[in-house]
């Protein structure tokens, strides 16, 4: 009987860990499946151009502000003050757009911030790649009273 003591908890421990394998292998493959990417259509798009003195970026969102793509100077492989250009941001557009086109945009409204060179180039770039233009926004940051003076100088 002693014997069958010892034989049967290690047969059934042997048993055990194979089958707690397994079940830890239905559970990882079943919690880490990937999702299947739904493909949205967006007919109408926001593009907004951020341009400063220094990049410009271009970003496509849907009308609620989920992001559909993006790409800056730094991105389409431009280096120091050549990402400013106005040929820079025509190059980004076209970039963005390739990447946007799955989804089907045919019309957007653009929103401009800031100073840069860019502004005008992406906005012609857009329309060069035959997007209608609904709409042209400038959304650049205005102080209305700027900062506080300093305190007056006392002599």
């Amino acid at each position: 009987m002693a014997e069958e003591k010892t034989t049967t908890p290690a047969a059934s421990e042997a048993a055990a860990p194979a089958d707690k394998k397994n079940t830890d292998k239905k559970r990882q493959s079943a919690s880490y499946r990937k999702k299947k990417k739904i493909k949205k259509f967006v007919t109408k798009a926001i593009v907004h151009i951020h341009s400063t003195y220094n990049n410009t970026i271009v970003t496509f969102a849907e009308p609620e502000g989920q992001v559909l793509g993006w790409a800056s100077a730094g991105q389409c492989g431009f280096a120091g003050p050549k990402k400013s250009t106005p040929f820079a941001a025509g190059v980004i557009v076209r970039n963005v757009i390739e990447k946007v086109r799955d989804y089907g945009v045919k019309e957007v409204d653009v929103r401009v911030k800031g100073v840069g060179s860019g502004r005008e180039a992406a906005i012609r770039a857009l329309n060069a790649q035959g997007l209608n233009i609904n709409s042209i926004k400038d959304v650049t940051p205005i102080p209305h009273n700027g900062p506080r003076p300093r305190k007056a100088r006392r002599v």
